[in-house]
């Protein structure tokens, strides 16, 4: 029988066709069958508003759809269920039964919703879901912990940490440490990830939680990660968690609820086999995230290639997304420009297939990073000044993500573009100063400050915030060995050079360069520091050793780096434009004979894409070198 006023329907198809979803690809996005919704276009099946308000989120329908939904409503089929709490069993009632079904189905609806507000960017919507869903679990710790697994995949403010979920998850893993069921394993491990990425986010002692700092969540994201077997399949279709065993490590099982250091929480019992793609996806995802600042790029890279693995298996839109930015970020890492560029690719259709808001904004971030490293200015600034601050306004209106992560990788990528563009005078002409000083707690934006100063010509205030800074870090040391710390030691590598071209600094340079060499020295060869995650390349590590070398009068050491420097900078005219300025400047100061036309012929290559890229001030510093050469 079809229904008569089929207009639910009618519309419905009207606007799938239009987005180019197929049934199929609808159907899974609102979580039902491909023959419910065909019956509910051809109106053999009434929809309900629940269907409706979900057709409308993935069709940006601006609630047409829901309006048209009629009053009498068929329940949804009811979803797979996905390991988010237990059955009731035993002897009980029907009444007791039809209750306890109803509030499983309430909760598996609540998580499906906040799920789909997620994918499309709407993290407000979907933390207002996952608490309801939280609440509503009472008495089920399984069901909770799966509540705030999702909770907590919400983005944080960079650099500090989210007190709020520390402590959600404490009291998870607490509530699930007598469980030893297959599922309470797995959502102990999801829990962990989560907490180590959570405390690992501080950059220092200010914005730490207590007495746990970063080292503790990288330290526990590693013991995580050895509780993952080399492969996720289960030898059919690597899905289920199958066979998980609950074993002791030796040390007891402590009350999680009243742990005070994270340390503590490695006592959450071992996982001899994990065999679940989507505990395998949530654990590298979030355990690589809290390795971040303490892993070589490379392992970062091994990590995200991995979880891109098992996302595909998977087959899960969220753990994809999550997937190919982890491994754009670690292909960028470790040099490897051109097979981030495909990956990149692939983030664009995955974005343009989610519709997101919060994929298209980091797809066009991602655009804008690649653009100002191949030196395409003018297409950068258009999203940088043009169309980045509308949709942080909009964002940040709505509150569906927090402000300051986007806000932070606009201002990186403008200050960025400043920098190249040679008009490092207009930040602070700007607000953008007013801004870099605001997340001063953020040891980048320091660096960056004194770079700025640096450029402007205000060389004696640069080299008293250096020295503050080196002062504060105790020459650099509390830094960590990797992520954040990576680029910051390159724009500090950046403006000691400004230092050392100016003159007059050489006291201080041989006060500060010693600890910036020393940190910089595991990281040679290929590496290109990446700013923000990601915001924007700041040059090859090898190139910023070589640039410190010099300020140390080791001009022969430099031109080695250098060297090394000129494999990543390939993929960048600007980058090369830059290593040949320093190559000519290293070849001056180690002298020799043919060093001198050598270095002049330097100059004027790097001049040349200086001026046809429109690096003004770098076109300016080449140019008086050269005149220097002239007078010579």
């Amino acid at each position: 029988m079809t229904i008569e006023d089929n207009a639910l329907g009618a519309e419905l198809r009207r606007r799938r066709v239009a987005a180019g979803l197929s049934l199929s690809e609808l159907a899974h996005k609102v979580h039902c069958s491909r023959s419910f919704l065909s019956r509910v276009e051809t109106g053999q099946r009434r929809a309900s508003v629940e269907l409706a308000q979900l057709c409308d989120q993935v069709l940006d329908a601006k609630g047409v759809l829901t309006a048209l939904a009629p009053p009498s409503l068929d329940s949804l089929p009811r979803p797979v269920r996905t390991g988010s709490g237990r059955r009731a069993a035993g002897p009980a009632g029907s009444h007791a039964l039809r209750a306890g079904a109803q509030r499983h189905q309430e909760f598996d609806r609540l998580l499906r919703r906040g799920d789909l507000s997620h994918s499309t960017g709407d993290m407000r919507e979907a933390d207002r879901l996952y608490r309801a869903a939280l609440h509503g679990a009472a008495g089920d710790p399984r069901a909770q912990a799966e509540a705030v697994i999702r909770m907590a995949r919400r983005w944080s403010d960079p650099g500090q940490v989210d007190h709020e979920l520390l402590h959600l998850l404490r009291n998870s893993l607490a509530e699930l440490q007598g469980d030893g069921g297959a599922e309470a394993v797995g959502l102990r491990l999801r829990l962990t990830a989560h907490l180590a990425k959570k405390v690992s986010m501080a950059v220092s002692e200010d914005t730490a939680a207590g007495r746990v700092g970063p080292e503790e969540g990288a330290g526990l994201a590693a013991d995580t990660l050895s509780r993952l077997p080399a492969d996720g399949r289960d030898g059919r279709d690597g899905r289920g968690v199958r066979g998980l065993q609950d074993g002791r490590d030796g040390r007891g099982g402590r009350n999680l609820r009243d742990v005070r250091d994270v340390r503590d929480v490695r006592d959450v019992r071992d996982v001899r086999d994990v065999r679940d793609d989507e505990v395998r996806c949530e654990v590298l995802t979030e355990c690589r995230w809290a390795r971040y600042d303490f892993a070589p790029a490379a392992e970062a890279l091994a990590l995200s290639q991995k979880l891109h693995d098992a996302a595909v298996r998977l087959d899960s839109p969220y753990f994809h997304g999550e997937a190919l930015m982890a491994l754009v970020i670690d292909q960028l890492r470790t040099g490897r420009v051109y097979s981030a560029l495909a990956t990149a690719s692939q983030y664009r259709k995955y974005a343009a297939d989610t519709r997101s808001v919060l994929a298209t904004w980091q797809r066009h971030t991602l655009d804008a990073l690649l653009d100002l490293w191949h030196g395409r200015f003018d297409a950068a600034a258009d999203w940088i000044l043009g169309e980045s601050p509308k949709y942080i306004e909009g964002l940040h209106a709505d509150l569906a993500v927090p402000a300051d992560a986007l806000r932070q990788t606009r201002l990186g990528q403008a200050f960025w573009l400043l920098r190249e563009q040679g008009r490092m005078a207009e930040l602070f002409t700007s607000d953008l100063a007013e801004d870099v000083e605001r997340h001063a707690y953020f040891p980048i934006w320091r660096a960056g400050l004194a770079l700025a100063l640096c450029e402007t010509g205000q060389h004696a205030e640069a080299a008293d915030l250096l020295m503050g800074f080196a002062a504060d870090t105790v020459d650099f040391s509390r830094f960590p060995p990797s992520g954040w710390a990576v680029p910051t030691l390159v724009v500090l590598a950046e403006a000691c050079a400004a230092l050392d071209i100016q003159g007059g600094y050489e006291a201080r340079l041989r006060e500060l360069v010693p600890g910036l060499r020393e940190r910089l020295a595991p990281h040679d060869g290929q590496e290109i520091a990446l700013a923000g995650w990601p915001t924007v390349l700041v040059g090859s590590t090898a190139r910023a050793r070589g640039l410190l070398a010099l300020a140390a009068g080791e001009p022969e050491t430099a031109l080695g780096h250098f060297r090394q420097a000129a494999v990543p900078a390939r993929s960048s005219q600007p980058e090369l434009a830059r290593l040949r300025l320093a190559q000519a400047r290293a070849l001056r100061g180690a002298g020799g004979p043919g060093n001198e036309a050598q270095a002049r012929s330097l100059l004027q290559e790097a001049l040349r894409s200086a001026r046809a890229y429109g690096m003004a001030g770098l076109a300016a510093q080449c140019g008086r070198l050269l005149e220097d050469s002239g007078r010579d």
